[in-house]
């Protein structure tokens, strides 16, 4: 996936790359959380307080979701869905009540993110980077429900930062609510944009001591490339923390002191993100100018010599064509020194044109 012009970073694009096969490979093994029930989640967990989460079957999410008591406190689902099983959304609707905006936006085609509160549901509509500095290369976009009890996540190809999540889930750690999830979300989200921006600034240094050195080896094709795929990223995620710092102003009710403290920290990470990449975005346009000055430079240089070969050489041009005209009455046709007393006249007249050319260029 990796363009050709971007030779100088292997490193990154084959691990993204291998993430996304991993990814996709993952998302093709597994198989629904219950034989029986093919509309189901891709898989789900069951967490409790102060305990790390097990995986459940559709059923046995069923049979929490419809309990009539309250359950123990503090304990909720992950349920992770996907979308391109046309049984999700009905599953969805006949065992969760869910806002309409969360199914508005399963279905729309805008890449804008959003987190908007629904009665006592959290709306989110967020994107993951599955690229590798390919500028074309396919966005995962996740639409989020959270509410106390559930948390419902549902894409259409697989996201690496809900697949880190699930393996830290799987790894034992213990999440006392979805809203810590979502948080935990966010912090992967700018974990993975930080190291796309470092390994980004790591390309763009080389180039950056090349151009100071004033030497034009540096590809426009490898830096605009670069820049755009920074612009993507930062069109892309840059709505998140402020989609996030407006959701902390007014937060619902349900969400306690500790959790808003916990989504403010990483709002705040990924806000910083977002200003490291707007920064080198900026770096980038910066040393784009300065690749055109110099690119100018040499041009200019090459158009003046190449005038002033032909100044240089017009005098000689227009006495050779006059004198070889073969008609009568030609000047000094038959002087003994008529050769020089035509060179002689045409190299100072050419000497004195260098001298003026070379003094205008040093000015």
């Amino acid at each position: 996936m990796v363009l050709s012009s971007l030779g100088r970073l292997p490193p990154v694009g084959n691990k993204l790359t291998n993430d996304l096969m991993a990814a996709q490979t993952m998302e093709q093994n597994i198989q629904p959380t219950s034989g029986s029930d093919q509309d189901g989640p891709v898989w789900g967990y069951h967490f409790v307080p102060n305990q790390p989460a097990r995986s459940i079957t559709s059923e046995a999410a069923i049979e929490f979701l419809t309990a009539s008591g309250p359950g123990l406190p503090d304990e909720f689902l992950w349920l992770h869905f996907s979308l391109s099983n046309v049984g999700s959304e009905a599953w969805l609707r006949r065992y969760l009540t869910l806002p309409d905006t969360f199914y508005e936006s399963l279905h729309s085609d805008v890449d804008a993110t959003h987190l908007e509160q629904d009665a006592d549901s959290l709306v989110a509509r967020i994107h993951d980077v599955l690229f590798d500095f390919t500028f074309d290369a396919p966005v995962a976009t996740t639409t989020l429900c959270v509410k106390p009890r559930v948390l419902v996540s549902a894409h259409a190809r697989p996201w690496r930062s809900i697949d880190q999540l699930r393996a830290a889930v799987q790894g034992g750690q213990v999440f006392r609510s979805s809203i810590e999830i979502l948080a935990r979300l966010l912090r992967d989200q700018a974990s993975v944009l930080v190291d796309i921006v470092r390994k980004s600034k790591r390309a763009v240094g080389p180039m950056e001591e090349q151009l100071l050195a004033k030497r034009i080896s540096v590809s426009r094709s490898e830096l605009g490339t670069l820049r755009r795929m920074l612009v993507r990223l930062q069109r892309l995620l840059a709505p998140e923390p402020a989609a996030f710092f407006r959701l902390l102003s007014r937060p619902p009710d349900w969400i306690t002191e500790d959790e808003l403290q916990n989504l403010q920290q990483a709002a705040e990470k990924f806000s910083t993100a977002i200003s490291d990449t707007a920064a080198l975005v900026e770096r980038v346009k910066q040393l784009q100018e300065e690749l055109a000055a110099l690119v100018n430079e040499q041009t200019n240089r090459t158009l003046f010599v190449l005038t002033l070969v032909t100044v240089l050489a017009l005098p000689i041009n227009l006495v050779a064509g006059l004198f070889g005209m073969n008609v009568g009455g030609i000047p000094l046709a038959q002087h003994r020194y008529g050769f020089f007393l035509v060179v002689g006249p045409l190299l100072v007249l050419t000497a004195l044109l260098g001298y003026w050319g070379l003094g205008r260029r040093r000015h």
